[in-house]
């Protein structure tokens, strides 16, 4: 089966999660939250939960095991927490987790944010992997980044990999 089949075959509406990692940023200011969860709904798909949790790694293992276990999302994104700082710490919560890396991600995604912000893109460490039944990405927090990796990467193959993620 081509890709084209698998596009055609694939889930057009996605149960999404959105977990914002920061120490600063409340639900209310949660710009990048917010932003993907308003792309999510303009694309179809339904916000199962949107969370602000502080950077910690064990209230992010928690939030997302919760999130996984009590909403069942299909995708969850989490936003912040990406970078190389002491605090930064949303990889090394979710990796240990991940049944399987979907190990390309992170380095498209350094690819394209080379393109809009040269050497710096260096600075992130965007990842994705399965969770059980459900899909990860770690994205930076800034909104720019989000936009990128949700309009570039995650949205436009978040069916496709669902459809493979449920095939039995």
């Amino acid at each position: 089966m081509g890709i084209k089949t698998h596009r055609a075959n694939a889930p057009q509406k996605i149960k999404l999660g959105i977990l914002s990692i920061s120490t600063t940023r409340t639900l209310e200011n949660d710009k990048s939250g917010h932003w993907i969860a308003k792309r999510a709904k303009k694309e179809g798909h339904t916000i199962a939960f949107h969370q602000v949790v502080t950077d910690d790694l064990q209230i992010i293992r928690t939030a997302v095991e919760n999130g996984i276990k009590e909403q069942q999302p299909q995708v969850i994104i989490l936003t912040g927490g990406t970078g190389i700082s002491p605090r930064d710490v949303t990889i090394e919560a979710v990796r240990p987790l991940f049944k399987k890396e979907l190990s390309s991600f992170g380095p498209i995604f350094a690819s394209l944010s080379y393109e809009q912000i040269d050497s710096a893109a260096i600075l992130s460490r965007a990842t994705a992997g399965t969770i059980e039944q459900t899909l990860l990405f770690c994205i930076p927090g800034s909104l720019k980044a989000c936009k990128l990796a949700c309009s570039t990467l995650i949205f436009p193959e978040i069916g496709h990999l669902v459809w493979h993620l449920q095939e039995s």
